[in-house]
């Protein structure tokens, strides 16, 4: 087996390093994976930033996510040459993750790649895809069917919702995707989004506590105050799956849309979702993703090229799903 690789590594400066490494600087796991490729993720971006208090450690490989082949395993359930998937938990968080040429976590994080997919579209769906798809399942675990129209997605262009407005519109859903960029509207009904709104016309200047029932159900990654917009706007017994934080943590609503209306919030826990609910989510996404799509929403980036698109996933400049390539 290979001796030495390279990892990028950060301090929490808002920086980080490419680094060799040797086997003996892995975590301690049952399972090592030679990873061929790690998605870059809003929460990577923050893990660079120490004041965002996402890693518990430092240094650390960031890469809370990671598709790849095992190399060893003290697992009998895992074999070397098996393909698998590792994303959450405390993967690149509290425990190097998927930024490194080799990965070793414990055997429970372990994910079979599902059939028919690469380990390349495996992290082109990665944690976002998986977030997208969790949401949707929990929205029609709470009763949502094509039928129920329209259902919207926040933060369209990026990759928790590029990938919702494909799965929703796959499955025959009328999807409404809100964007505050113009110039990605082609790129959206390319996905299958029935109608675009403008960030404002979700989020307008005064939220009253209960606005004109709009939206059937919202997949939402973007919390803060466009949530308590869609919330008020939610029509009688709808619901709202929350995933995400980048318009805030706090949620300027009240109690009226739940029980006027009888609106659900669902929190959407992607990190420590049960491992039974996360295999059928996994096979779920895969294969609810248009295969034509996959190119569309992915771009790939190198180990050396990898602080620049941390950079721009913080301040909001990437469309759709970067990976990184090992």
């Amino acid at each position: 087996m290979t001796q030495e690789f390279k990892a990028f590594v950060t301090d929490g400066e808002k920086k980080g390093r490419v680094v060799t490494r040797s086997m003996e600087d892995l975590p301690e796991g049952d399972v090592t994976i030679k990873v061929h490729y790690s998605g870059v993720n809003y929460k990577d971006g923050m893990t660079l930033d120490k004041n965002a208090k996402i890693a518990e450690h430092y240094p650390i490989v960031p890469g809370i996510d990671l598709a790849g082949e095992v190399v060893e395993s003290k697992d009998g359930n895992i074999k070397p040459g098996d393909e698998v998937i590792v994303t959450s938990y405390a993967l690149g968080t509290g425990h190097d993750g998927g930024y490194s040429q080799y990965a070793r976590v414990p055997a429970d994080w372990v994910v079979p790649l599902p059939q028919g997919l690469t380990t390349r579209e495996a992290m082109i769906i990665g944690t976002a895809g998986f977030t997208a798809a969790l949401s949707i399942y929990k929205l029609e675990k709470h009763g949502l069917t094509p039928e129920d129209k329209p259902v919207l997605v926040t933060g369209a262009t990026g990759g928790v919702g590029s990938m919702a407005v494909d799965m929703l519109s796959k499955n025959g859903y009328s999807v409404t995707a809100s964007t505050g960029k113009e110039s990605e509207h082609d790129y959206l009904k390319k996905l299958g989004a029935d109608s675009i709104v403008g960030r404002d016309e979700v989020t307008p200047e005064k939220i009253k506590p209960l606005g004109k029932q709009t939206w059937a159900a919202a997949v939402d990654p973007t919390g803060g105050k466009p949530l308590a917009s869609i919330l008020s706007s939610t029509k009688h017994n709808g619901a709202v799956a929350v995933s995400g934080l980048t318009a805030g943590v706090e949620v300027p609503t009240t109690v009226i849309p739940f029980i006027l209306r009888g609106v659900d919030l669902l929190g959407i826990d992607s990190v420590y979702c049960p491992m039974d609910v996360r295999k059928e989510v996994w096979d779920r996404a895969a294969s609810d993703l248009k295969p034509q799509h996959l190119e569309e929403i992915a771009q790939e980036v190198s180990l050396d090229e990898l602080q620049g698109a941390l950079d721009d996933i913080i301040q909001s400049k990437i469309r759709g799903r970067v990976l990184l390539k090992l």
